[in-house]
């Protein structure tokens, strides 16, 4: 390793890793992989630690080694081997992260993990500085979700408080007796139910905080869903989002000022009459940043690495009019060649050998240019 041990141990968030370093990237999959990309572009190698024998990242990372995320011995030593760790996902236990910390400086910190990895705390913090969300309930029984339903009326929607993503552990609730259904539907775990809200449209806020505490924020992205899964992401947004996006980045910047974070946030909003309400977060990259490869100056991969070895962020920039990002999920992945044959696509495949359905297997980018520019 390039950091003698002493340093590798050092709590001092302002630690500088220098190229040639080995970052250590919990989680395997395709955000792990275009983080070690970004990381190799740098100079670092990357070392990756998940639960399976091999995944998306595991063709572009110096190593790997499978363990459980609730094994200490396991994440010990994985610790042990690299100079800094960072994580591609939230669903992770913080106090496993909390134990390699004393090992290895992990950034972001196992507060960031802690507060988004549960929507009853991410809601409560949020709305603590100032967010609006939708109206909701905890629900930790079928008796809760009556009374939830009472309370706050239907439409809404059932969602598991942790583990949920691309519209996983969701059920709708559109009417009050559809909700035996669709707590059998989760499997009774523990939810929340929240008021179904007429938007205007979905958009993100894509943050970078250093160890120093500057932060940067990149163009807000304009979000298109299908059924549950993020279809396609757009930069400019239409005017009704852009007019909105202010108060959402003071809210993200006050999240991330909050939580001590350091590395790449990502707040996902409603654009509503009334102004942004808060839906989720991330602390991490984010697939509504994919579009920042070739549509910034900096992607959203590359300042991320650069925070976590404490070197100066790059510029977030958009580098054309207008880019246009869409998720490439199941057999459209397929479409390979004639996406291809559009000399404005970019192509990014993630190395999935099966195509299932729901299943995200790469993203599209396309950039747009002003004539006259």
């Amino acid at each position: 390793m390039a950091r003698p041990a002493d340093r590798r141990g050092r709590r001092d968030a302002r630690v500088i890793f220098p190229p040639g370093s080995t970052i250590g990237i919990i989680g395997g999959g395709q955000l792990g992989r275009m983080l070690a990309i970004a990381a190799a572009q740098l100079g670092y190698r990357c070392r990756i630690y998940a639960p399976e024998a091999s995944g998306p990242a595991a063709d572009v990372a110096a190593g790997w080694t499978q363990g459980g995320y609730d094994d200490a011995e396991a994440l010990g030593r994985f610790a042990a081997s690299v100079d800094v760790v960072t994580y591609e996902f939230e669903n992770i236990d913080p106090r496993a992260i909390a134990r390699i910390a004393g090992t290895v400086p992990v950034r972001p910190g196992a507060l960031s993990l802690e507060i988004s990895r549960a929507r009853p705390e991410e809601k409560a913090f949020v709305t603590a500085l100032g967010g609006r969300t939708a109206p909701y309930r905890v629900v930790e029984s079928l008796d809760d979700l009556h009374a939830a339903v009472a309370a706050i009326g239907t439409p809404a929607i059932l969602k598991t408080c942790s583990l949920g993503y691309d519209g996983k552990g969701q059920a709708r609730v559109d009417d009050p007796a559809d909700a035996a259904s669709a707590w059998a539907a989760l499997g009774g775990a523990s939810a929340i139910l929240e008021r179904r809200i007429d938007f205007l449209a979905e958009f993100s806020v894509l943050l970078c905080r250093s160890a120093d505490g500057a932060m940067l924020v990149w163009d807000t992205p304009e979000n298109v869903h299908v059924d549950g899964i993020l279809a396609r992401s757009t930069v400019p947004a239409r005017p009704a989002i852009v007019a909105q996006a202010p108060a959402a980045i003071a809210l993200a910047r006050a999240v991330a000022e909050k939580l001590g974070h350091v590395g790449v946030l990502t707040l996902e909003f409603f654009a509503t009459p009334d102004g942004p309400l808060f839906n989720e977060m991330a602390p991490r990259v984010h697939n509504s940043g994919h579009w920042t490869i070739e549509g910034a100056v900096t992607s959203q991969f590359e300042n991320h690495i650069r925070a976590v070895c404490g070197l100066p962020p790059g510029s977030t920039a958009r580098a054309a009019a207008r880019v246009v990002m869409d998720n490439l999920i199941g057999a459209q992945a397929n479409d390979w060649h004639a996406i291809l044959a559009d000399p404005t696509a970019h192509l990014h495949l993630y190395g999935k050998s099966e195509a299932r359905a729901g299943r995200k297997m790469g993203h599209v980018t396309r950039l747009e240019f002003d004539p006259a520019g």
